[in-house]
């Protein structure tokens, strides 16, 4: 029998296509395998699209969702091009259940960008939270702050050619000075130069970085890719996307005492929740027993 590859017209659209993020950055889909019907084929362990209707695929990703049976959504993979600044590509590799294929300023001269956050984007430390930002710094400190970045910038690029000492010949800038070499002279840059990588990884692991991500609490460079990323997965995986908000991006998690609380306020007159099926309806029943 012959097997056809999976195709997601959405995906096919934006192939190659440069998804702009933050001042220099980018977002694009390279490669992908697998869609919706592909966490269905896998749940069930069968071949070919089956007799099943979109209603019982769209009810059995919501069950896996709902139930945290993630195996099934490993089948399915995206691979993007992403433009993104250094400290920001720091946080990011800390989700290490991806492949990854970065730009080596060994190898490579990096161009002269760098990211300079907006006005809106520069705050205060936070008072509370050691790695969090407070509130946005007023508008004339803040142009300070920006300008003050993008000097500091410059001089570092200003560095970085100096010590390669190398013009776009690859003939010496300057005879009277050495070319020291690319792994020594990227020192001088900074966190917000900017780099690239080739990103591989399943759409489960994918969804775990996104619900992390696209949290209020994480810093909000970081979380304008994960809102790039998002759409492109809403776009590819319409069902998925819509049981991981519903279930984990826009769901609330409680802890047994919380439970037991909310369990006594409504003890003999459970309510019934609107857009929840009956066997949702009576897991929520179930979750409000007190124990």
């Amino acid at each position: 029998m012959r097997i056809t590859r999976t195709s997601s017209p959405y995906l096919d659209g934006i192939l190659g296509l440069q998804h702009k993020v933050l001042d220099h950055g980018f977002v694009r889909v390279i490669d992908y395998m697998g869609d919706d019907s592909a966490i269905v084929q896998a749940a069930r362990v069968s071949y070919g699209a089956g007799t099943k209707a979109v209603s019982d695929d769209r009810g059995l990703i919501r069950y896996l969702m709902r139930k945290a049976h993630t195996s099934p959504l490993e089948m399915a993979e995206i691979k993007l091009h992403c433009k993104l600044p250094i400290f920001v590509a720091r946080q990011w590799i800390r989700h290490r259940t991806a492949n990854v294929n970065e730009l080596s300023a060994r190898y490579s001269i990096l161009n002269s960008e760098f990211y300079i956050p907006e006005l809106g984007r520069i705050a205060e430390q936070s008072g509370t939270n050691k790695q969090g930002s407070g509130a946005v710094i007023a508008k004339v400190n803040a142009d300070i702050v920006r300008q003050e970045l993008m000097t500091h910038s410059d001089k570092a690029a200003e560095l970085y050619e100096l010590l390669l000492n190398e013009n776009d010949d690859g003939v010496r800038t300057f005879a009277d000075r050495p070319q020291v070499a690319r792994e020594t002279a990227r020192i001088a840059l900074t966190l917000n130069t900017y780099t690239e990588w080739y990103w591989k990884i399943d759409l489960h692991n994918l969804l775990h970085f996104l619900g992390l991500r696209k949290d209020g609490h994480a810093q909000s460079e970081i979380r304008s890719y994960a809102d790039v990323i998002f759409e492109m997965v809403k776009g590819w995986v319409p069902i998925c996307a819509e049981a991981f908000e519903d279930y984990r991006l826009h769901a609330v998690s409680l802890s047994r005492l919380e439970r037991d609380a909310v369990a006594r306020i409504i003890a003999g007159g459970i309510p019934k929740v609107p857009g929840l099926s009956a066997r949702e309806q009576a897991e929520f029943e179930q979750k409000m027993v007190v124990r």
